[in-house]
């Protein structure tokens, strides 16, 4: 059985810089996105924490590109990065009345055709966006905004990196997958020690293990390495922040056919009971995408079509246990999908059968979930192999 591509860290980035993605901030106030006018780009910032959502365009003097970056922070403003004449300019744009204000931040210069920088997903607080720069053998982190005098260098990695995912609500762990020696491991920076870089994730001497989501209340951790099925591609897989139970693959998340899972959202609020988390997965195959539900203690996943026009692979869990997906239309411009999603009756999640694939999506994506596979053998406890790493998390 051919398993169902678990899509790699660096691919969901990408999506990020799609203009048809949209990026939210830690605690769902706001939303930025580049939005479309005629053959035109700009940004757009959608406020979430209201009695309806609605959208604020943020244009400039001149249409976006459409690879420009957008990030909402917490008080209101949206960052962009732009590129130009060799180099990344940071601005924060507000709305000003009728037009948009903008506040220069300053530059970062590129490091060349094999350099890229990227903005890293939006960090507990929500007053700071951080970025990476990767380049052909080392990878350095910058502070954009919410520092003291512009772009800020904090640290120099060596490998290459890519995803990208805070570990704690302090903004001071970061947990990013690097590539050194062909193979590409998990490793946290920890920010509160100039960068200072410790392992993560190793399930095996040689695989690729990738950190995709994590959940600082509960420490669920949404992982895909190779360990499972070498030469088959990432597996998805999970694991708890601390624990020294090996990382586990199940079954139910593991589908035939040309399709590919994506793990998007974490249900928060849940301490200490990991199992009960709610995860959202963005699931396609060759005749579109739809919505996947699964909790770690299901032995299936819940399948729901995705709403008319969502914002690819964005989306969030309130604590209470409803999934919230933003969605752009001709007749809703700004509009939100809100999935009141039950938890397993305790008992059926063993025996229930699949639920249905939405229609116009690829069937043989979906099958009745079959016996979890034997774990892998982990010669090192998995995840957070590192005693004084635990211990700093805990002293936060």
């Amino acid at each position: 059985m051919t398993a169902c591509a678990t899509e790699p860290a660096a691919d969901r980035h990408d999506d990020w810089s799609d203009p048809a993605g949209c990026v939210i901030t830690r605690d769902g106030s706001y939303a930025a996105r580049l939005a479309r006018s005629g053959d035109s780009w700009f940004p757009e910032r959608w406020t979430l924490d209201g009695p309806e959502p609605y959208a604020v365009p943020l244009p400039g003097n001149q249409p976006e590109e459409p690879g420009t970056e957008v990030q909402p922070l917490s008080d209101g403003r949206v960052l962009i990065r732009r590129f130009a004449d060799g180099r990344h300019a940071f601005s924060l744009l507000y709305p000003t009345g009728p037009g948009t204000g903008e506040l220069p931040l300053g530059a970062v210069e590129s490091g060349g055709e094999e350099s890229r920088l990227r903005l890293l997903p939006p960090a507990p607080g929500g007053d700071r966006v951080y970025a990476l720069d990767v380049g052909p053998r080392a990878t350095t982190l910058w502070l954009v905004a919410g520092g003291a005098f512009g772009p800020e260098r904090l640290a120099e990695i060596p490998g290459r990196c890519s995803g990208g995912v805070w570990l704690d609500r302090t903004g001071r762990m970061l947990a990013l997958d690097r590539e050194t020696g062909g193979r590409t491991k998990a490793v946290v920076v920890d920010l509160g020690l100039g960068g200072e870089v410790s392992p993560l994730l190793q399930i095996a001497a040689d695989s690729d293990d990738r950190l995709l989501l994590a959940d600082p209340d509960s420490g669920l951790l949404l992982i895909s390495s190779d360990a499972p099925c070498p030469g088959e591609g990432g597996r998805l897989g999970w694991g708890v922040m601390g624990s020294t139970l090996p990382v586990r693959f199940p079954e139910c998340l593991r589908a035939p056919g040309a399709c590919a899972i994506s793990p998007f959202a974490i249900q928060p609020g849940q301490v200490l009971t990991p199992e009960s988390c709610g995860v959202g997965l963005r699931i396609g195959g060759p005749e579109g995408s739809w919505i996947g539900v699964w909790r770690p203690a299901d032995r299936r996943v819940r399948h729901l079509p995705a709403p008319e026009g969502w914002l690819p692979g964005a989306g969030l869990w309130t604590a209470d246990g409803v999934l919230r997906l933003p969605y752009a239309t001709e007749e809703v411009p700004c509009g939100v999908a809100q999935w009141a999603v039950p938890r397993e009756a305790p008992g059926t999640g063993d025996t229930s059968p699949e639920d249905p694939v939405p229609d116009g999506a690829a069937h043989a994506c979906a099958e009745p979930s079959e016996p979890d596979p034997p774990e892998p053998a982990a010669s090192r406890p998995v995840p957070l192999q590192q005693a004084p790493l635990a211990g700093r998390m805990a002293n936060e």
